[in-house]
């Protein structure tokens, strides 16, 4: 069965459409294009606030008769999708399209991340303005660029551009759960530099790679303790450099600054009476690894194969110190929320490390709920990285987060419809993740801001899938919200 066959049809059709049209973050280009030619074709009022691939979409519909006393709303969601494929897939995110396919309750892709984080949230809002049965207010739907990889559409929209009173986000990942606040993030980039020296004769090369690992969304899954491939390496390598004379010469892991790194690889150099050893000693501890995270990560896969001896290697005490620091450095939850169980309040996600160009280049995330204690967690990491002597430490992209406001109409109506449409109370809650309703309600204070979605597995890893009946449900209650928006 196809997608499209799925029901209901206005909602996958337009899912489809987006799986066929590449969409990395800062490779918009082609998404704009489709959502602004859509919106006009349909005859909507239709916007292109920016140039290129730096532009939201702004599309506006007036209500439909007898509903143009209520408040405005803007359905939101993003445009681009995070490009995660398995080492054996030979997707380009540049230019084909997703492959998803029905696999019994879910939609899935073939080894790459699907893009229903935040595709499904887009459809929804465009099957909104375009199905005739569906009654409402005036609505504006907002999708903005690059939100994976900075909020940039969130940072770059003006105050003023849009008319609408009541947010509704599209970018919740958990059907029955209405989100009302999101933390804020903050990125931290260290770099140690480094001279290469050229290899010994009597050295083997060697290469190690870790495979397997779950990965995931790091705001919505680091409380699942999942192991993070550029920690389990960094643990392998400290050792084997120590005893054995072991010199690296390069280091990958990780690939996108949000999503905890399900694979690494490093290559080293090995002096050859030491090779059976290191090997042996390599397997040993990443046993250890398997088995501590074997719940989590039941697939930690590891790799070892002799090669040939690189030319050159990592200047040996700025790559032992750059390991040693990532063995510092934290990669996980910081501590649990005191006000809302559940809820992870403060975390790091060790997500890239790079060794080129003469540096090694090391990319953390960190969330929280409480701006201080993202702060001091900040602190923490710039201590850890100078005591190994990195060169810098810089901080960017930081954001605050959404505070959640419990008392107004859209939550009341949220909560409502709920009940009526499930028959059961919906849970309040706040996402570890960052929404961009942080972002935009500051610059649109008056705005009343809740999230919604439908069930979305391991988002951000090539195993992310979303549920098909949620999807169907959720369909049916954003309807009823849309028909119940309180009078202006």
């Amino acid at each position: 069965m196809s997608i499209q066959d799925l029901e209901p049809k206005v909602v996958w059709k337009n899912f489809y459409a987006l799986t066929q049209i590449p969409r990395p973050s800062h490779h918009e280009e082609k998404v704009i294009e489709h959502l602004y030619n859509w919106g006009v074709s349909h005859g909507f009022e239709t916007i292109k606030d920016g140039k290129g691939n730096c532009s939201n979409v702004i599309i506006r519909v007036p209500a439909t008769p007898g509903m143009e006393n209520r408040k405005g709303v803007i359905l939101q969601g993003h445009m681009d999708m995070v490009p995660q494929k398995t080492s054996d897939s030979t997707h380009d995110f540049l230019k084909d399209p997703i492959s998803a396919y029905v696999d019994g309750e879910w939609v899935t892709a073939d080894r790459t991340t699907l893009g229903a984080d935040n595709g499904i949230g887009v459809a929804l809002s465009l099957a909104a303005l375009e199905d005739p049965s569906v009654k409402h207010g005036p609505i504006e739907v907002l999708v903005t660029y690059n939100e994976e990889t900075g909020m940039g559409g969130a940072n770059s929209l003006k105050p003023g551009v849009l008319k609408g009173d009541i947010l509704l986000n599209l970018d919740s990942e958990e059907e029955g759960e209405l989100c009302v606040g999101c933390a804020g993030g903050l990125d931290a980039i260290a770099e140690f530099k480094y001279h290469k020296y050229k290899t010994p004769i009597r050295h083997k090369g060697m290469i190690i790679t870790v495979k397997g690992l779950q990965g995931g969304h790091s705001g919505m899954d680091i409380s699942l303790y999942r192991a993070n491939a550029n920690k389990a390496m960094a643990r392998m390598l400290l050792p084997v450099m120590e005893m054995f004379g072991v010199k690296v010469a390069s280091f990958t892991g990780g690939s996108l600054r949000n999503a905890i790194p399900f694979e690494a690889e490093a290559e080293i150099v090995v002096p050859q009476e030491n090779v059976e050893a290191v090997k042996k000693m390599v397997e040993n501890i990443f046993a250890q690894i398997k088995a501590e995270f074997q719940e989590s990560d039941p697939s930690a896969a590891l790799f070892v194969k002799e090669c040939p001896a690189a030319d050159k290697f990592i200047q040996g005490s700025v790559m032992l110190r750059a390991v040693k620091a990532l063995l510092a450095c934290p990669s996980n939850v910081i501590r649990m929320s005191q006000a809302m169980e559940g809820l992870t309040e403060t975390s790091i996600n060790m997500a890239i490390v790079r060794t080129e160009k003469g540096k090694i280049t090391v990319t953390s995330l960190m969330r929280s709920a409480v701006d201080s204690a993202k702060e001091a967690l900040a602190t923490r990491v710039r201590c850890i990285f100078e005591l190994a002597g990195a060169d810098s430490i810089v901080f960017k992209g930081g954001y605050s987060g959404w505070t959640p406001k419990l008392g107004t109409e859209i939550n009341k109506v949220c909560m409502d419809q709920y009940q009526k449409v499930y028959g059961k109370p919906m849970k309040i809650m706040a996402t570890h993740g960052g929404l961009e309703c942080a972002i935009m309600g500051a610059k649109y204070p008056n705005w009343e801001m809740v999230s919604i979605g439908p069930t979305i597995k391991y988002p951000h890893s090539p195993d992310e899938r979303v549920n098909i009946a949620a999807v169907a449900r959720t369909w049916e209650y954003l309807k009823a919200i849309l028909a119940n928006i309180p009078v202006k």
